[in-house]
């Protein structure tokens, strides 16, 4: 029950932040927003303010803002109406959405690194046969304090500096064992493993495992900004490099994406880690969603960005006509989309159980 209502809670935040970026841009342009709804379906709660009525639904994946005027079918020339306004101003509208979900990403990752956020130490919890480490004395239970002279304080930074190391290059650590510092000559030995992406990449290794010993990682004000904004756009750039790869086929769909099922699951876990890595997939989901939404495919928002591009570009709307059919496609291929990453999510989290179940 509770992984539920963490789940709902961050997908709540995200949905009311998207929302309200069209919502609060429409308001600027002057446009009437007719309905703000976080959900689906009949309303459980409803109460109308002003010329909107704000709503809770009963399907809680997902959420929208209704616009006066904001098709050709409803729109009747009114100057609040959203189709009254030129394409420019329509793109901020449908833009903000995004917008906002970007720049909760990228405060909740400055707040984490703000407030702080627990992580492994360089203390060793085990050894492997056939590395460089068990073979030149290091014994389970010794804190590494640098290599080659460069300090390192958490599991992160040992990897950072181990794993661009080449096979046979010789590296100094300082280890702390029995309160004496002691240096250790360990031989680095390659392996090659598959990234994020699904590349194949060689990385140096000692053959290490860390233990389970953690300490708490706090930066300045300034430099959690910093620390932020580079988290922020490696995310961004893993995550298109991800669906260019799914695209060309050199990345599994199978393997890299998740749906609301999986989010579930992965909240179920996380929640037992602590608020800071509720947070942390808060942030990873808010910058996802807003990257998702901008690619330029019709029902999402990008797809309306690139429409309103082509329509700026023929000095002209579409006809009613060409607009029900895109979107009628966008929809069907969104929700073929959506019933096959149920699927996997199914197969992938709960695979065993339902095997079993048939049993």
């Amino acid at each position: 029950m509770t992984s539920l209502i963490v789940f709902l809670f961050i997908l709540g935040i995200l949905i009311v932040v998207h929302e309200f970026g069209h919502f609060i841009i429409a308001k600027k342009m002057g446009v009437k927003v007719e309905k703000f709804s976080l959900g689906f379906g009949p309303a459980i709660l409803s109460k109308k303010k002003n010329d909107t009525q704000y709503s809770i639904s009963a399907i809680p994946l997902g959420g929208y803002v209704k616009l006066a005027g904001d098709n050709l079918e409803e729109y009747k020339g009114a100057s609040y109406e959203y189709m009254a306004k030129p394409p420019i101003q329509r793109a901020a509208i449908i833009f903000f959405g995004p917008l906002l979900n970007y720049i909760l990403g990228f405060l909740c990752f400055w707040l984490i690194f703000f407030v702080g956020y627990p992580t492994l130490t360089t203390k060793v919890g085990g050894l492997v046969d056939g590395f460089g480490a068990k073979d030149a004395g290091i014994q389970i239970g010794d804190k590494i304090t640098a290599v080659d002279g460069k300090s390192v304080e958490s599991w992160e930074d040992l990897l950072d500096a181990i794993q661009s190391k080449k096979t046979n290059t010789m590296v100094g650590l300082s280890i702390l064992r029995d309160n004496k510092e002691h240096t250790i000559d360990v031989k680095i030995k390659e392996k090659l493993f598959s990234d994020a992406l699904g590349q194949k990449r060689k990385v140096g290794l000692l053959g290490i495992a860390p233990d389970d010993e953690t300490i708490k990682v706090r930066h300045g004000l300034l430099e959690s900004l910093f620390l932020s904004l580079n988290k922020t756009k490696d995310l961004t750039v893993l995550t298109y490099k991800a669906i260019w790869r799914m695209i060309t086929g050199k990345l599994s769909m199978r393997e890299s994406v998740t749906g609301p099922l999986g989010i579930f699951y992965i909240t179920s876990k996380v929640k037992d880690a602590g608020i800071i890595a509720v947070l942390h997939l808060m942030a990873v989901l808010s910058v996802s969603l807003a990257i998702f939404n901008l690619l330029p495919f019709p029902v999402l928002d990008g797809g309306h960005i690139a429409l309103l591009a082509v329509e700026k570009v023929r000095g002209r709307t579409l006809s009613i006509k060409s607009e029900r059919i895109i979107t009628q496609a966008g929809l069907s291929l969104i929700i073929l989309l959506a019933v096959y990453v149920t699927y996997i999510d199914l197969m992938k989290f709960f695979g065993d159980k339902i095997s079993n179940f048939f049993k």
